[in-house]
């Protein structure tokens, strides 16, 4: 039997996928939200972390790529990392005007929470699924992202 609850509002019933994908995000990201606030992290601050965690000392404009959030975004969320003593950020020696974001001891004791979290989300996610569904879950995810990014555009209606 259907949980009320998931069915979209008639207005999404032509985007019963994309509503459901939002749904998801939804409560997926606010459960993440919960657990980095545990660490005293904010949603999007691990994934700067994981980048660095993988090649310290990368340009601000190296992040930024590896993430794909915007620049005030990325330049807010590392400020406040440096405020916490998670990061130095110090202009590079080829180029002054680009900084090098480097760990800290405090950002680097943050490695085995951040893994923690990210394998325990991971059961809770897929707690209900084989492992084919997950592959088949992941794949078509995978899929979907890159044909949004493809057809990336002007969005309708606000030209």
């Amino acid at each position: 039997m259907t949980d009320p609850a998931s069915e979209p509002p008639s207005t999404a019933r032509d985007g019963r996928l994309s509503y459901a994908i939002f749904q998801l995000a939804r409560t997926h990201r606010g459960h993440a939200a919960a657990m980095l606030r545990a660490m005293n992290l904010h949603p999007g601050q691990e994934l700067l972390l994981m980048q660095l965690y993988d090649r310290d000392g990368q340009t601000q404009s190296e992040l930024l790529e590896g993430v794909g959030l915007d620049h005030s975004t990325v330049s807010k969320s590392l400020r406040r990392m440096q405020e916490a003593g998670l990061l130095t950020r110090e202009p590079a020696t080829h180029d002054r005007r680009a900084l090098v974001v480097r760990l800290t001891d405090a950002g680097r004791a943050l490695r085995a929470p951040i893994t923690d979290m990210w394998r325990t989300l991971e059961e809770i996610s897929v707690r209900e699924l084989t492992a084919e569904q997950i592959e088949a879950f992941t794949s078509s995810a995978y899929v979907i992202e890159q044909s949004i990014k493809e057809h990336a555009g002007p969005v309708p209606g606000s030209e």
